[in-house]
């Protein structure tokens, strides 16, 4: 078995890091929660999408996912458009206005990074980040791997 002290280190840095996730939180506009910011980040990257795809991107069940597209097509970023392929289901796209959103909450990250992180060398910074997404790459897709999925998607098969 390999040594657990590693790992064990790594566990309280992710526990610790809850302060920063807070605080970039609080940076953010009032009416943006977490899972509105990351629908805009996804529409934004991917493109116009079915509800299904964006929930899947999110790793999140449909009724969560539609909690948050209610609350950022109240808003209007988010525009809703029949699928030309399925009458019954919604492509959403992001508006202008969500964009401007988005826009915002990226310059607002940005900034606080940059104050926090001023004393940084870029190579650390460059180093962070290379790190941070092979971390997220090793976890891929969780859903889609645990056995509870792979239950459902085979039995909605057949």
């Amino acid at each position: 078995m390999p040594d657990q002290a590693p790992y064990e280190e790594l566990v309280r840095q992710f526990s610790a890091f809850g302060a920063v996730k807070r605080e970039l939180r609080r940076i953010m506009p009032a009416d943006c929660q977490s899972g509105s910011a990351a629908v805009l980040t996804l529409l934004s990257r991917h493109g116009d999408m079915r509800i299904s795809r964006l929930a899947e991107l999110l790793a999140v069940d449909m009724s969560v996912t539609s909690r948050h597209v209610a609350h950022v097509a109240e808003r209007g970023w988010i525009e809703r458009f029949p699928d030309p392929a399925d009458k019954r289901s919604r492509i959403l796209h992001l508006t202008p206005a969500g964009q401007a959103q988005l826009d915002e909450m990226f310059r607002r990250t940005t900034q606080l990074l940059a104050e926090r992180l001023a004393d940084w060398s870029d190579d650390d910074i460059g180093r962070l980040a290379h790190l941070m997404g092979r971390l997220r790459d090793s976890f891929g897709d969780c859903r889609a791997a645990s056995p509870a999925t792979q239950t459902t998607r085979t039995s909605a098969r057949t």
